[in-house]
């Protein structure tokens, strides 16, 4: 299957589907040190809560990378 297909797939999840996947993904690279992919699961797991609690906003990649390029001109 095309990555071009998978993203705009992966991309019409939930928030959560969308957390949940990424975490399986990032799983399959691998890690030399269990405490650093354990923290990173830790991290996202709050940071969804948040976003779920309404505390924070989330954005996509596309639009901040955009918002970022177009505050360097």
């Amino acid at each position: 299957m095309e990555a071009g297909l998978i993203e705009k797939e992966a991309l019409s999840l939930t928030l959560r589907e969308r957390a949940l996947l990424a975490d399986h993904l990032l799983q399959t690279l691998g890690s030399e040190d269990d405490r650093v992919m354990k923290a990173w699961a830790d991290e996202a797991e709050r940071r969804l809560g948040l976003c779920i609690n309404g505390e924070i906003e989330a954005f996509d990649g596309k639009s901040v990378v955009d918002a970022l390029r177009k505050g360097l001109e």
